[in-house]
C-alpha cells in the first residue's frame, strides 16, 4: 500500500506541489494497524496484484477517510470511487451517516473528484471537533489562493435499508 501511495503522490509533482510528492506514506504499523481493525480496504487487479486502497477512522460519530490512493497505471477506472462507494455501505451497515475527509481545494483529483462523487466542502461552522483538530493540523489548512489549500467535505451516507438491516444481534 505504501508503494501505491507514493506513486500516486508522484503526480502533485505536476501540480507544483512537490512537498506533498515527497511526503512518506503512511507508516506500515499504521496501515497495519487500519487493516487489523477492519478499517482498510484494498482494490486488486486481475493478477489479485493491489492497484489502490482507502483506510479510515470513526471519527465524531462518521467515517473520517484518512487516506485513498489509487496507481496512476490504474487511473481513471473508477478504482476510487469504487472504494469510496465500498466505504459507505461499510459505514451505512453500522448506523454511520456521512464519510468525510481532508484534501487540496484546487488539485482536479481532489476536491473536484470528490465533488463529482457526492461530497461538499464543509463551511468552518460546520466542523466537527475531531475534524476541526484534523484540519488546523493540516499543512495549508485554511490558507487562500493556490490549489494548496486544503478543505474538509462530507457525504452523507444513505441508510442501510435491506431487510433485517435494522436488527441488533
Amino acid at each position: 500500500m505504501q508503494a501505491i501511495q507514493l506513486a500516486a503522490g508522484d503526480a502533485f509533482r505536476d501540480v507544483g506541489m512537490s512537498s506533498v510528492a515527497e511526503s512518506p506514506p503512511l507508516p506500515a504499523e499504521s496501515l497495519s494497524g487500519y487493516r487489523e481493525a477492519g478499517r482498510a480496504w484494498v482494490a486488486v487487479d486481475d493478477h489479485d496484484d493491489p492497484v489502490g486502497f482507502v483506510v479510515a477512522d470513526v471519527m465524531d460519530g462518521a467515517v473520517h477517510i484518512e487516506q485513498v490512493s489509487v496507481h496512476p497505471a490504474h487511473a481513471r477506472q473508477r478504482i476510487g470511487a469504487m472504494l469510496l462507494d465500498h466505504v459507505a455501505g461499510w459505514a451505512a451497515r453500522r448506523g454511520l451517516p456521512a464519510l468525510t475527509l481532508i484534501t487540496f481545494r484546487g488539485v482536479p483529483w481532489n476536491a473536484p473528484y470528490y465533488e463529482r462523487l457526492g461530497f461538499r466542502e464543509l463551511a468552518q461552522a460546520e466542523l466537527t471537533p475531531g475534524l476541526a483538530a484534523l484540519w488546523a493540523a493540516a499543512p495549508g489548512a485554511g490558507r487562500r489562493g493556490g490549489g494548496s489549500e486544503r478543505v474538509c467535505m462530507r457525504r452523507d451516507v444513505p441508510p442501510d435499508t435491506r431487510p433485517g438491516a435494522d436488527a441488533k444481534p
